[in-house]
């Protein structure tokens, strides 16, 4: 391996932000926050929405995901859904 160009790979603590399921790994992303592990060391803190742990194809119940609203988000962007209404808005005004 060449010196000096690939990322830090440390244990960083990934914590669920829908349960508050947290877990200890090796990665290299970079994190602003730290936090404390059951071992007392301090490592980084990443907050992701979904992990196994919540995710219903691992935990077998289905649950509304978009926290963040990505589907009106998508609509909005593409103006998808919108044409539909005002084409039947439009029909209606014309009868």
């Amino acid at each position: 391996m060449k010196k000096d160009i690939h990322p830090e790979y440390r244990d960083v603590i990934f914590q669920d932000t829908s349960n508050g399921t947290r877990f200890l790994i090796k990665s290299t992303i970079k994190c602003k926050e730290t936090d404390k592990w059951e071992d007392g060391n301090e490592y980084p803190l990443f907050k992701v929405e979904i992990t196994s742990a919540s995710h219903p194809f691992y935990t077998g119940k289905m649950k509304f995901v978009d926290s963040a609203g990505r589907v009106e988000k998508f609509q909005k962007k593409y103006n998808w859904g919108k044409k539909a209404a005002d084409a039947a808005e439009t029909e209606e005004a014309a009868n």
